[in-house]
């Protein structure tokens, strides 16, 4: 689902007005490369490439790029931090795993974005974007939990 940017991370960037410092850069590579991470995780992720480069930085640069279209922010339900992803004009959801967290892309099934269209309009013109989060167990998740439940259930067999 994800393709290779068709201008270079530095000139879709500076199109924005804005000027491709390292930190934007290297953000934007490192969300490519890794969608659906947070901003903690995408410093981490380039503190070694840049060691100078500051939490509240990346927050800024994240931010930044995501309210001028250059990155999707997902807000997921009970989660303390936003994720970010440069996968941002086609038309995909997600399915996130309420054990784990894990999140992964869900390519809508018909249509053309926006794939919803809902029953009432209640008075909006035009609908540009529906947003679904599907919620489920992984199978990974859902493995543990079952060898959990039935260790659980041999021990008070054993009683």
């Amino acid at each position: 689902m994800r393709t290779d940017p068709t201008a270079s991370w530095a000139e879709q960037v500076r199109q924005l007005g804005l000027r491709a410092t390292p930190g934007r850069v290297a953000s934007l590579r490192y969300l490519h490369d890794h969608p659906h991470s947070t901003a903690a995780q995408v410093h981490s992720g380039i503190s070694a490439e840049l060691p100078t480069v500051s939490m509240q930085s990346v927050h800024n640069v994240v931010n930044d790029l995501s309210a001028r279209g250059l990155l999707r922010r997902i807000d997921l339900p009970g989660s303390g931090a936003a994720r970010f992803e440069t996968n941002r004009e086609d038309n995909h959801h997600h399915i996130q795993c309420v054990v784990c967290g894990r999140l992964e892309d869900v390519e809508c099934v018909v249509g053309h974005a926006p794939c919803l269209t809902p029953a009432d309009g209640h008075g909006m013109h035009t609908v540009l974007s529906a947003e679904v989060m599907f919620r489920a167990i992984c199978t990974d998740c859902a493995a543990t939990e079952n060898t959990r439940s039935t260790t659980h259930t041999q021990e008070k067999n054993h009683d």
